[in-house]
């Protein structure tokens, strides 16, 4: 007997604006609404879309002695990353490694100035705690009482300033404390589309009140996890259990980038993370295989577990796809897979769909041009 799925502060408002939902990561979650997937995702594209996040895990970490560098270097033992030189008010993404190197989770951090907040994926939540909980020096806190809301696309920042004015000067991966109705909004401008956009954390008495004054802005539609699963693809943005897993390294995952200078073989604080010898060591070398873009001929998309060849006949699998689906901006199927590193962009692969192999080109990911507000911009 399994436990019935929680449910987030909002699913009464999902259920009244017709959502379908559906078991996700322990949680009853949104997969659509009545305009559908397809209209969603291109709504989100073009306007705003309200996701609600709830289900996403937020925890504090806060140094015992009152000192920053304290609680970033103990995270620094955890996530390969600079912790230490991330500044007030910023956020950046990381990974939990293990001891081979493999990825446990990926998540977001954000200096609060005495504390760090970190985001992490719902259906590691619990481990992930469990995983800071051995960090000494630092107090490990699960925000228990705030809900979690995305709100994305390029009306975004229009939207969000009518209700919270100091909202429009932040830059992608600012991360602002901000006051609504004088309930205090743990705002960041990130999110998982590549649409410029906000994810709002909201005390959960709020958290309704929140969403439908958002909902009550003619350009914002509720959106629900299958155009968030197609935009996230469109974007080229992994997903945990799927594009990565503990068996697949930053390296492999083409995650390296979020690994800086100062982490690596080299720098001034080299490794001392989980599997830091093995990842270090893949990073100088290059991983054998890495997640590649694939375009597949047609109209029919090529979905996750689907074998790639290097032949249109005979051979073995090169790779299996580890996202794929139709992506509704492109107009046509897109996909990700682990491929032989020394594949060229614009190589030609096969995909064995129904018996048979059709076509697919590599290319570089995303596939579409992500639009954040960075400095400057």
């Amino acid at each position: 007997m399994t436990d019935d799925p929680r449910r987030t502060p909002l699913y009464d408002l999902h259920r009244s604006l017709g959502a379908r939902t559906v078991p996700f990561a322990g949680w009853d979650m949104p997969v659509q609404y009545p305009m559908g997937v397809m209209a969603e995702h291109l709504h989100t594209r073009a306007q705003a879309g309200l996701f609600d996040v709830s289900h996403m895990g937020q925890v504090l970490v806060t140094p015992r002695d009152g000192r920053m560098e304290t609680a970033a270097l103990a995270l620094e033992r955890l996530i390969p990353a600079d912790v230490l030189g991330l500044a007030p008010g910023r956020q950046r993404y990381g990974l939990f490694t293990n001891d081979r190197g493999g990825i446990l989770d990926d998540l977001m951090f954000a200096n609060r100035g005495d504390h760090f907040l970190l985001v992490v994926n719902a259906a590691c939540a619990d481990r992930d705690i469990a995983h800071l909980q051995t960090l000494a020096g630092v107090q490990v806190t699960p925000v228990a009482d705030r809900g979690l809301l995305a709100l994305q696309g390029p009306l975004a920042a229009d939207v969000l300033a009518r209700l919270v004015p100091e909202a429009a000067d932040m830059r992608f991966m600012d991360s602002r404390v901000h006051a609504w109705n004088g309930v205090d909004l743990w705002i960041s401008r990130s999110g998982y589309t590549g649409e410029d956009g906000f994810e709002i954390s909201v005390p959960a008495p709020e958290l309704h009140s929140f969403a439908q004054a958002l909902l009550d802005q003619p350009e914002v539609a509720p959106i629900g996890l299958g155009a968030r699963d197609s935009l996230r693809l469109e974007a080229g943005m992994p997903l945990y259990g799927h594009d990565m897993d503990p068996d697949v390294t930053p390296a492999q995952a083409a995650l390296g980038w979020s690994i800086p200078k100062v982490r690596r073989s080299g720098g001034a604080r080299e490794g001392g993370f989980p599997g830091d010898d093995a990842v270090l060591a893949e990073l100088s070398s290059g991983p054998a295989a890495i997640r590649r873009g694939l375009r597949p001929e047609g109209r029919a998309p090529i979905r996750e577990g689907v074998a790639i060849f290097a032949e249109a006949e005979g051979g073995s699998p090169i790779g299996h796809v580890s996202s794929g689906g139709f992506g509704p901006s492109v107009g046509g199927p897109v996909a990700m897979a682990r491929l032989p590193a020394e594949l060229p962009d614009g190589a030609t692969v096969y995909a064995e769909l129904r018996g048979k192999r059709v076509p697919a080109a590599i290319v570089p990911l995303p596939f579409i041009t992500p639009s954040y507000k960075r400095r400057g911009a």
